[in-house]
């Protein structure tokens, strides 16, 4: 038979990984997570840019960039509407 302290350690070890949960979903839907993927992945379209020899680097990698952070940006969007009519 399972014991108060085992139970409560168990209960401590639930609230525990709840609250990562919790912080996991929250930086998964912050601004600042979306802004950090939209400086690194201009970044990186950049140097490949600048690899590849295309005509203005610094202009042209915003589109891409932009269009990234607007794809992940719609994706929480979409799983709600999908998640309402299943």
């Amino acid at each position: 038979m399972t014991s108060l302290k085992d139970s409560q350690k168990d209960i401590d070890h639930i609230k525990a990984r709840n609250k990562r949960v919790e912080l996991d979903k929250a930086w998964e839907t912050s601004w600042m997570r979306r802004l950090t993927l939209l400086v690194f992945t201009y970044i990186t379209v950049v140097v490949f840019f600048f690899v590849a020899d295309l005509a203005d680097p610094f202009v042209n990698a915003a589109v891409p960039s932009l269009a990234f952070i607007i794809s992940t940006s719609t994706v929480s969007f979409i799983k709600r509407w999908w998640i309402k009519r299943v």
